[in-house]
Parts: structure tokens; sequence; C-alpha cells
């Protein structure tokens, strides 16, 4: 008697799934002794490279106006940290006052911000510092440095 059918199919179907996972099971463990292989050196050069190329693309069209008070001055690269500086123009404050009143306030929302638009970049290990000017004297107002590990913390604590 010939074996049902939906039996064959059920059965090769099974085997199809099983040869699929296994596969896909070897492949993952082939990806993963390759990633290792590769030196800590090369990976940094080549984080160094994509952040070079990633400056010089997004700064093709600067300087940018972000809102009424601030702009976008410049990109640049140094190392594996994408460096961007804005300038504040808040004509009647001064930077004494900006710094006290707001630093807390950018901080967070920078962190936040740069931890969800830069995640790739983060997690290949290319940091993201953002560096405020002020229009008025040219004087550094804030600096925030952010890493994939200010990002987890920043994630835990609710910042």
């Amino acid at each position: 008697m010939p074996p049902k059918k939906g039996g064959i199919m059920k059965f090769l179907f099974l085997l199809i799934t099983l040869l699929t996972t296994w596969n896909g099971i070897l492949f993952a463990k082939d990806i993963k002794v390759k990633y290792q292989d590769i030196p800590q050196e090369k990976m940094h050069e080549q984080n160094r490279e994509i952040a070079d190329l990633a400056a010089k693309e997004l700064s093709k069209n600067l300087p940018q106006k972000i809102d009424k008070y601030t702009t976008l001055k410049s990109i640049v690269n140094k190392e594996t940290t994408l460096v961007y500086t804005f300038v504040l123009n808040v004509e009647n404050r001064s930077d004494e006052a900006i710094q006290k009143d707001d630093h807390s306030r950018m901080q967070k929302a920078v962190t936040q911000g740069v931890c969800q638009s830069s995640k790739r970049f983060l997690e290949a290990g290319i940091n993201i510092s953002y560096i405020y000017l002020s229009a008025k004297t040219s004087k550094e107002l804030f600096r925030f440095d952010i890493t994939k590990e200010k990002c987890h913390y920043s994630r835990r604590t609710g910042m």
C-alpha cells in the first residue's frame, strides 16, 4: 500500500525545515568565527574610514540652520569620533546664564537624540560629540561626548 500523499508532504516539509535550520546554524557559527578573526586594529581603521566618509557626506550642506537659535556649523571626524559643532545665537542671554540654565536639559535631550539617531555608528564603535559655541563670543558653552555605554546607561535610568 503506497504512503499517503499528506504524510509524504509533511515529511518533506519537516526535512526541508530541519535542513534549512541546520544550515543556518552552521552558517551563523561560521560568520561568528570570521568576525572574531578580524584584528582589533583592522576594525579601528575600518571605523575611522567610515567616520571620515560620514563626516564628508554629512558636511556637504553646512552650515545649516536647525532652529531659531541653533546653526550646525561643521561635522568632522577625529579618529573614530564624529564631532558636530553648533553655534547658539541667544542674543538676550549671557554665556554664563545659558550654561547654568540649559546644561542639564540640553545634555538629556542631546544624549537621547543621539542614542536614537546614531545607534548604528555607536554600536560600531564610532562615538559622537556635540559641541555648542556661543555666537557672541565663540566660547564653548557645552560639550556632550556620547558613547554606546552612555546610551545603555541613559536607557536604564530613564535619562
